[in-house]
């Protein structure tokens, strides 16, 4: 027991800095679901119930502009799908005795910042040090929708108006970073970014729904990248 005890602190203060991160970017997306007709209450569900940035910024977009089911599912399944890849991933370090409740936990708890962590620890994924990982980020992330979808309708237009675009600089300072040290990337954000607004400019395009939008150009944009970079020769 003090081993599990003490395995699941060590991850506790590892998951702090994930947490603190989380809670930020969540007030933003607290205010923008409030503003795109969601309550405290169904943001901050939404939040713990799925953890993912992404999927629910997307989800949220494609809802308030009363976009259909298998819309959305299509759209968030497609954003979404690194975290099966992140799952096979973890599953070679995890006990193979490991029962199916707890692999269900672990699954659920799958962010792209954890699941760095996580594959960064030595020999055989302790179940206890992950559970504390998971802990403080899944608090952060609904605390801060749960704040932010709560003081978005009371907040000043001006001060509402820059969490929202606090939103669109999160993404930015995502995909900067590694665009300039591999040129392949910024190739991929730039015909990302052109067939997008061909989509949004063209008229035959310009009416298709942005749940189909974003799922056509991430297969397009993926499967042409996976084509002319296999995965053997990406990082040369």
């Amino acid at each position: 027991m003090e081993k599990q005890n003490s395995a699941y602190k060590r991850g506790l203060i590892s998951g702090i800095p994930i947490a603190l991160g989380y809670f930020a970017v969540a007030l933003t997306f607290g205010i923008y679901a409030v503003a795109g007709g969601f309550t405290p209450l169904q943001a901050t569900i939404t939040s713990l119930t799925n953890l993912s940035s992404t999927g629910q910024l997307a989800g949220v977009n494609i809802l308030s502009q009363l976009g259909g089911y298998l819309e959305l599912a299509t759209a968030v399944f497609i954003i979404n799908l690194r975290y099966m890849l992140m799952s096979f991933s973890l599953a070679t370090k995890v006990d193979l005795k490991l029962p199916t409740p707890k692999r269900l936990v672990i699954s659920f708890g799958i962010t792209d910042e954890i699941y760095a962590l996580a594959s960064l620890e030595k020999g055989v994924l302790d179940e206890h040090f992950f559970f504390g990982l998971m802990t403080l980020p899944i608090l952060g992330w609904t605390t801060g929708t749960l704040v932010g979808s709560s003081l978005g309708p009371i907040l000043p237009p001006l001060v509402s108006s820059a969490f929202g675009i606090a939103i669109y600089c999160m993404f930015i300072a995502i995909i900067v970073p590694p665009s300039r040290g591999n040129t392949k990337i910024l190739l991929v954000i730039l015909a990302s970014i052109t067939l997008n607004l061909l989509f949004i400019k063209l008229p035959f395009l310009s009416k298709l729904a942005v749940g189909w939008r974003l799922t056509i150009v991430s297969i397009i944009i993926a499967g042409i990248a996976a084509m002319i970079w296999p995965k053997e020769t990406v990082d040369e």
